[in-house]
């Protein structure tokens, strides 16, 4: 099951952060580092309180989260556009391969459709080779391709 997160998440949410974060750290350590902390208390908070933020549950049990982001885009060169970006999409290594990051598409989708969005986008790591499938599958195409000399 799909749902808003609660402040009550917490700890589950962190706890699955922390496990992206060390793949991150592995494939880029250029970017990203250890830390003790990856999603501070106030951050998700604050994300709860703007329904951003949303978890997959196992008999009560957190064991995903996405969390969300409303970009607008809007220049002279530019068409105006309200994006719902999905930030972080993270599942306990227990839970994946389930389907829950399809369900958290949907779920996406669904505020996409309420809250009157023009879009739904992402990024993703270029080693992500699993996630990339999984974002194809569902019907992502790929917009843009960002390279980096280092």
């Amino acid at each position: 099951m799909v749902r808003y997160a609660v402040r009550e998440d917490y700890d589950c949410v962190e706890s699955i952060m922390k496990q992206v974060q060390a793949i991150h750290v592995n494939w880029r350590p250029d970017i990203y580092k250890n830390t003790d902390v990856v999603l501070r208390e106030e951050e998700f908070y604050e994300l709860v309180e703007n329904s951003m933020a949303v978890v997959a549950v196992d008999h009560e049990t957190v064991v995903g989260v996405m969390l969300l982001l409303c970009r607008y885009v809007q220049s002279n060169t530019q068409v105006k556009r309200k994006i719902l970006f999905i930030d972080s999409m993270a599942v306990d290594k227990n839970y994946r391969a389930q389907g829950i990051g399809h369900q958290f598409f949907d779920f996406a989708k669904k505020i996409v459709k309420q809250d009157d969005y023009d879009g739904l986008e992402l990024q993703v790591n270029a080693k992500n080779i699993a996630a990339m499938e999984m974002y194809k599958h569902y019907g992502f195409t790929e917009k843009s391709i960002n390279r980096l000399i280092v």
